[in-house]
């Protein structure tokens, strides 16, 4: 792997002011602290997303997109998630040495603030590319990329102190850097892929017993549990993890924290959804960000329902995560009377305690439209 050595001042990728920035974990820092809020290792894709189109590609013609952005994708969109919200994020990951990887390292490192210092450049590997096409409300993908070559693309064996480490559980099989994270003092939150195996055998998640929190989607969660609800199944997962939360899509989420008792269901906030791609890792970043702020459960699950809401208003994964300024906009609208009912208002009044009057009342897009375009000089 080629060290990547990056200076100069912070700046967004087109080179724009990112306007004042919000810790929610302000009042909790003290000497000592872990390096980083959140340690999370992956693989980078360059997402490029065709948007504009009226219905799927028919086979056989040609279709033209009205719109298309590029952005960095894949652990990306949850790397980008959490530093939005404010939480000093490390991610680890190959990039290619190609144009690609450099545009993602930039539009990562120099637009989104992440600390890439555990991450390289791998010598001759090309990008992971995936291209996403989206229409009524769906998405259709089709991604190509090769295994960062061993050594250079082994995970880390030593991840660095952290609040919180982000896993992707794999059945059957063992991550030793989530031993270590947990060993560490991280707090570890989980989710798992579709089980090709048609097993869902969850004895088979051995990494499952050193994490805090898992955020199954309902289908995946009655699977692994044999249940037929979403609430038997995460009431079914607390067995085997402390906290276990639910997503049930357009119908919100329910969570449960087997070490308290405490409960919350809270219903998903109606949106003119356009793109879907990165919703969940955006709802991952919420709920990890109230986690370590010490919220109540159903603050922590309210909020990242919210930013998730609030991501599939626009396009790709990357590039439609919120920052403050678009949940600081968003409170300012429901509450001048734009469209919540009074229990929802209540519901989400927990934000104002959270919002200065310094935050940026309108929404903020950060990252590049194309690839084609870079930071200004």
């Amino acid at each position: 792997m080629i060290p990547r050595e990056r200076t100069g001042e912070k700046t967004t990728a087109r080179g724009q002011d990112a306007g004042p920035r919000i810790d929610p974990l302000d009042g909790l820092r003290g000497h000592g602290d872990p390096e980083c809020d959140v340690y999370l290792t992956g693989t980078v894709f360059l997402d490029i997303i065709f948007t504009g189109l009226d219905s799927a590609p028919v086979r056989g013609t040609e279709s033209w997109a009205r719109g298309m952005g590029s952005s960095p994708g894949g652990v990306a969109n949850m790397a980008t998630a959490l530093a939005r919200l404010g939480l000093r994020t490390s991610l680890s990951a190959a990039f290619g040495d190609d144009h690609y990887g450099e545009y993602c390292w930039d539009a990562l490192e120099q637009g989104e603030g992440i600390d890439l210092s555990r991450s390289r450049t791998v010598a001759g590997w090309h990008s992971p590319v995936t291209v996403s096409m989206a229409y009524e409300g769906e998405r259709t993908m089709v991604s190509h990329g090769h295994e960062a070559p061993p050594p250079e693309g082994a995970l880390p064996e030593c991840p660095p102190r952290a609040r919180a480490a982000v896993a992707s559980l794999i059945p059957g099989h063992r991550q030793e850097w989530i031993a270590t994270a947990a060993a560490n003092g991280a707090r570890v939150f989980a989710d798992v892929g579709w089980d090709d195996s048609g097993d869902w055998d969850l004895g088979a998640l051995s990494d499952l017993a050193r994490c805090e929190a898992f955020l199954p989607n309902a289908e995946e969660a009655m699977r692994y549990t044999g249940t037929d609800s979403p609430r038997a199944a995460a009431h079914a997962l607390t067995e085997h993890v402390p906290v276990a939360v639910v997503t049930l899509g357009a119908d919100g989420a329910y969570a449960v924290d087997g070490r308290t008792g405490e409960s919350a269901r809270v219903p998903a906030i109606a949106v003119e959804a356009l793109d879907p791609t990165g919703a969940g890792d955006v709802f991952v970043a919420g709920f990890i960000t109230g986690s370590l702020a010490g919220w109540p459960l159903a603050d922590r699950l309210a909020f990242a329902g919210l930013t998730a809401a609030l991501s599939v208003r626009e396009f790709g994964g990357s590039l439609s995560a919120p920052g403050w300024a678009e949940v600081a906009a968003w409170w300012a609208h429901v509450r001048t009377g734009g469209g919540l009912d009074r229990d929802d208002l209540r519901r989400y009044a927990f934000l104002a305690d959270l919002l200065p009057a310094t935050a940026r009342p309108g929404p903020l897009r950060r990252a590049v439209p194309t690839i084609g375009f870079g930071r200004s000089s």
